[in-house]
């Protein structure tokens, strides 16, 4: 047993952290209890251990007296005098005893205790290691696998879990792979521990990868002002500079992709658009659509919706995979994105046209009068028989376009501002 005890103190210090006087103590305070329960009656009994041999030593504190009523807190003077020959009744002894009545009950309740006050030392040591480690990138190796695709992880002193909502689908591991991974929290255990929990779909991952890539940022050259993420697909980032002569996204990217490719590299090849950061929506909108054009755009503050519309050849490119590039988008400006074809808006706006000039307003057989626009487009929309606003309305584009001077894009604008003086 004291070869046992010795064992358990290398290992706990070695492998776990924890102080060989935490262990001993806990062990103490276990045999306490069990040496406790198989006296039967209440005694003030002390364990000690010896650190380096691992002998143990249980003492009672008894009194000293002439007849012995209750021997568990009790001693005769003539059986004391033979421990020490100067002690005299009224004083107290302690007497070494050494329990004969370890039951199961009794060693039961020592390995509880003696796991209870193991955890909550090892529990100490987790938050003292890793607490202040929180949003640090870490590596470690898969250990096994627990309930289902949850990965427990070796750190080291500690075991770390990564759940599987944790790290994303694309990705596969096996037993003794190296990981690296995003120190996410350290949380409470029901039964007194404490647990390491990592992520590597967490937007916080990238970011913390990014710092170990790019010295603008980690001097604060750069900023990072927001990262939204549909891990092992894309990420997105708007980053800004402080510093008028650093181009952020060319740090961020760094010499022939360098940097970056480091970046996507860890993340198994997930995409990644950097994007210049702009204080207005509307202007980081159009940093994130870049090169795409936006033909149409409305902003909703009370709905927190933006609505844009693009040219049709480009709405499969905004929409992305499942929505996943427009959602992203939506989060990245902090609003719901709605986007729309060229070619519906349109065919949403003639309707209107057509209900419009349908109605029983008066001032759409008043001479044409469009504001804001031209003078000679407007003598030439009523050169060519389109003298009045019902008759514009009811024209089609291609009958627009027809009249001299009047390109596709004009057509559009004239229909539209139109509609626009006869609402």
């Amino acid at each position: 047993m004291n070869k046992d005890l010795v064992a358990i103190f290398e290992y706990m210090e070695r492998e776990k952290g924890i102080k060989r006087d935490v262990v001993i103590s806990a062990i103490e305070t276990a045999l306490r209890a069990a040496a406790r329960k198989s006296i039967k009656e209440e005694a003030n009994v002390t364990v000690q251990i010896n650190s380096k041999s691992g002998d143990i030593d249980v003492f009672c504190e008894k009194e000293i007296v002439e007849h012995v009523e209750h021997p568990a807190k009790e001693i005769s003077l003539a059986a004391a005098q033979e421990l020490d020959p100067d002690c005299e009744v009224g004083q107290f002894l302690d007497v070494s005893v050494t329990p004969t009545n370890f039951g199961r009950i009794a060693a039961q309740a020592a390995r509880q205790i003696i796991s209870q006050k193991l955890r909550g030392a090892e529990r100490d040591v987790i938050y003292e290691e890793y607490r202040h480690r929180i949003n640090e990138v870490i590596s470690g190796v898969v250990k096994h696998f627990a309930r289902g695709a949850n990965l427990v992880v070796d750190l080291g002193k500690v075991e770390a879990l990564l759940p599987a909502r944790n790290y994303p689908k694309t990705e596969k591991y096996k037993i003794g792979d190296r990981i690296y991974a995003l120190l996410q929290d350290v949380q409470d255990l029901e039964n007194g521990g404490a647990e390491v929990i990592l992520s590597r779909s967490h937007p916080e991952f990238v970011k913390q990868l990014f710092l170990q890539e790019v010295p603008e940022l980690d001097d604060g050259t750069i900023v990072i002002e927001k990262i939204v993420r549909d891990a092992g697909y894309r990420t997105k980032l708007t980053v800004r500079s402080t510093d008028m002569r650093v181009d952020p996204v060319g740090a961020c990217v760094g010499m022939r992709g360098s940097r970056v490719k480091n970046v996507i590299r860890e993340l198994n090849n997930e995409k990644i658009d950097i994007i210049p950061y702009a204080p207005d929506t509307v202007d980081l909108l159009q940093n994130i659509l870049s090169p795409l054009e936006i033909r149409k755009i409305g902003v909703n503050e009370e709905e927190n919706v933006v609505a844009i519309v693009i040219d049709d050849a480009d709405y499969a490119a905004v929409i992305g995979k499942r929505g996943m590039n427009a959602r992203l988008t939506g989060e990245l400006i902090g609003y719901e994105l709605e986007v729309q074809r060229m070619s519906e808006f349109n065919k949403l706006l003639e309707i209107q046209r057509l209900q419009l000039a349908e109605s029983d307003d008066p001032t759409l057989d008043q001479p044409l009068a469009i504001e804001g626009m031209n003078k000679l487009i407007v003598e030439s929309l009523i050169q060519s028989g389109f003298d009045t606003a019902k008759k514009v309305l009811t024209a089609t584009v291609d009958e627009l376009v027809a009249v001299p001077g009047i390109s596709l894009e004009m057509a559009y604008r004239i229909l539209e501002q139109v509609s626009k003086r006869s609402e």
